[in-house]
């Protein structure tokens, strides 16, 4: 299967999985989390190989210790990876992890070192190593999308790999044999896009579903080879220097430890009984913008609009609660909501209401209108009501 064919296939499977089994908004992740992932892996076919070496006396026609700089190429079957991390979630999108991995593929032609053609070709190339990766979680509510299911994300990465070749081998023209075992370390970067979907069907609180495509490389490693007769005569010795450009596409889990539970949901107040005449509104809702306690136009015309209600019903206390969505930390949130009910006595005694007759209280996150997991900037619960009793 190409690299390219088998990008589709991930896409047109994952795309619809991902949409149906998420319930609730995705969300930036925060604090301690875990992650595993497993999938295909392509090396880039085909890998330039550059053997550098001398031959011994009497070999291809040239002096002794004459030295080659003999090139070749092999191409790899598809093969598999791993990985599994550790990281933090900073609550802002950007998180920092560390990283194990590990890629094995098996050879499936060698050709060029003038040993051509070259057949009973056979073994492995595997990678493994330790990655620390940056990466970023995409909010589409902050493109004016609103919310989704699908969290995007991008990250790179850098770290230190060892390239292992078990038993490579093929054999050539008059029976030559080619063969390289063993294993060089050399710098690895890597860059990801992916997308998460958290599984709130399974009732686990912080676990997600991910999909993503890896392109892993490390600078070239150096490998011991050998060119000798059928015989095990030697004829031709040195290091390769192999090309190691991977491409990986993955499904995995993520899990962010300690979140707090899914907020509960809204208590819903008993109607008020019903009075001799038609009576006024007695509940009036003033919301905010996003991280702000000033009130807009409207807010003040809603404010008005209760504190003559208050006269009108002749109300014995008003009660002003103070409220702010998720986005933010609790004990954050909880100041900020402090600030808005505030906000709204204050505009409520400049319309003529008794100080005495209005109780405020701050709830911060704790009673929202509309349930959101941590972190989801939601107009509806930035708001202070305002009962009359």
């Amino acid at each position: 299967m190409s690299l390219k064919r088998a990008l589709l296939a991930t896409a047109l499977v994952s795309a619809p999985l991902l949409a149906s089994i998420g319930t609730a908004s995705a969300q930036p992740v925060t604090g301690l989390y875990i992650g595993v992932g497993a999938g295909a892996n392509w090396i880039n076919n085909p890998s330039k190989f550059d053997l550098s070496g001398e031959t011994v006396p009497g070999n291809f026609g040239l002096a002794p210790n004459t030295t080659l700089n003999n090139v070749g190429k092999a191409n790899f079957n598809v093969g598999w990876t791993g990985v599994v991390s550790l990281g933090w979630g900073f609550g802002n999108g950007v998180r920092a992890e560390i990283e194990g991995n590990y890629r094995s593929n098996e050879i499936d032609s060698i050709r060029g070192f003038g040993l051509a053609p070259v057949s009973r070709v056979g073994g492995f190339q595997t990678t493994y190593g330790v990655m620390a990766n940056v990466f970023y979680d995409f909010d589409l509510a902050n493109f004016g999308l609103g919310q989704s299911v699908v969290q995007p994300y991008v990250g790179i990465g850098a770290g230190y790999a060892w390239t292992d070749w078990q038993n490579i081998r093929g054999v050539g023209t008059g029976n030559r044999v080619i063969s390289a075992d063993g294993d060089d370390g050399q710098f690895a970067f890597q860059g990801i896009v992916g997308a998460a979907v958290p599984l709130t069907w399974v009732g686990v609180t912080g676990l997600s579903l991910t999909a993503e495509y890896r392109f892993f490389g490390t600078l070239q490693p150096e490998l011991a080879t050998t060119v000798s007769t059928a015989t095990g005569a030697r004829l031709q010795s040195g290091k390769i220097e192999s090309d190691n450009y991977n491409h990986s596409v993955m499904l995995g889990l993520r899990y962010a430890l300690f979140q707090p539970p899914p907020a509960p949901p809204p208590v819903v107040a008993a109607p008020p009984q019903a009075a001799q005449a038609p009576a006024p509104a007695r509940t009036y809702l003033v919301f905010f913008d996003w991280d702000r306690a000033d009130l807009t136009t409207r807010a003040r015309e809603i404010i008005s609009e209760a504190a003559q209600n208050s006269r009108r019903v002749q109300a014995t206390r008003i009660e002003v609660a103070g409220h702010a969505d998720r986005s933010g930390t609790p004990q954050y949130n909880q100041r900020l909501s402090q600030r808005r009910a505030d906000a709204v006595a204050a505009e409520l005694v400049a319309q003529g209401v008794s100080r005495n007759d209005i109780s405020v209280t701050a709830f911060g996150e704790s009673r929202p209108l509309v349930p959101t997991a941590d972190g989801v900037r939601e107009p509806q619960n930035r708001r202070v009501e305002i009962v009359l009793r």
